[in-house]
């Protein structure tokens, strides 16, 4: 068993889960590099192009079944566990926050409910 492997699952990433940048952290493209990077406090992480194409998809809007869906339509053999385990690295690291669907329906229906 890989002991670096985080449990996704522990983290909270689910399906339902709306994951995006924290704010603190932003998406970049470093011309010198020629890379994706992700930028945040002190701190610069180079990213693969998966990894950048991961995390593009997390705009806080989109679930986490509907980036693995996404990305399934982009890439070929699209492994859900490893790009779940990829977003709950991020979930641990500070970079990358989880909404939760159930509280974002009940926010938008707040919303209606207050707007009518």
């Amino acid at each position: 068993m890989d002991t670096q492997r985080t449990d996704a699952a522990n983290l909270g990433v689910r399906s339902t889960c709306r994951p995006a940048l924290a704010r603190h952290v932003r998406l970049s493209f470093d011309r010198v590099r020629e890379q994706d990077i992700l930028l945040g406090p002190e701190s610069v992480t180079t990213l693969n192009p998966t990894g950048a194409a991961v995390l593009r998809l997390c705009d806080g809007r989109r679930t986490t079944g509907e980036v693995l869906c996404e990305l399934r339509q982009q890439y070929d053999g699209v492994a859900d566990a490893e790009v779940c385990e990829f977003l709950a690295r991020l979930v641990a690291s500070g970079r990358v926050e989880l909404h939760d669907e159930q509280a974002h329906d009940e926010q938008a229906h707040n919303e209606q409910a207050h707007n009518d």
